[in-house]
């Protein structure tokens, strides 16, 4: 069996997905911890867009934090995924939704040079709608996660992120001020009023 010059590990794509409040970005920083554990060169990717918390940083809401290398647009990850000098065996990226349509022929490109890519991402927006290239995201994982968060009306699990204040538009950084995790049920009764 020959290997091509530009393998350099077991490449695949793991995406992480939920509402909002169900653990995404902790478990991503949860895996790229584990990766640094095992020493292999390791990159945390973050959009541009999301100031939240920090803006050079990946920030859980439960404010666990890393170091995080800052994109503007999907294809600007491919000049980002070296770390001191050699390439990265894992590619971490936050907040996949706010990139641009590019990021799923990025995270494959990258995945099939041998390298593991992590993405976390909403999967629905706040209309209960798959959001924007996450579904074929999905399509193209090895791996799925999806997280649930806690229902605030029921505290049974939330599928939903709702938008309870803000503007109409799909992409608007918000936290508990504009968003809260809702049930099937309580979703679409939210919606009706």
């Amino acid at each position: 069996m020959h290997r091509s010059e530009s393998y350099i590990g077991e490449g695949r794509l793991e995406v992480i997905c939920g509402p909002m409040f169900s653990g995404k970005t902790e478990e991503l920083l949860r895996r790229v911890r584990r990766s640094l554990i095992a020493n292999l060169p390791t990159v945390l990717i973050k959009p541009a867009i999301d100031t939240r918390y920090a803006a050079n940083d990946v920030v859980s809401h439960d404010k666990n934090a890393m170091p995080s290398v800052v994109v503007e647009k999907a294809r600007d990850i491919l000049d980002s995924i070296e770390v001191n000098g050699r390439p990265a065996l894992v590619v971490a990226i936050d907040e996949a939704q706010f990139f641009d349509d590019s990021l799923p022929a990025v995270c494959n490109e990258i995945a099939n040079r041998g390298v593991r890519v992590i993405v976390a991402g909403l999967d629905l927006d706040f209309n209960g709608v798959p959001f924007g290239h996450m579904p074929e995201l999905l399509a193209l994982a090895e791996d799925v996660t999806k997280l649930h968060a806690v229902c605030v009306e029921t505290g049974r699990s939330a599928h939903f992120s709702h938008k309870i204040s803000g503007s109409g538009d799909t992409v608007e950084l918000g936290e508990k001020d504009k968003y809260i995790p809702l049930a099937r049920h309580a979703f679409v009764a939210a919606r009706k009023k």
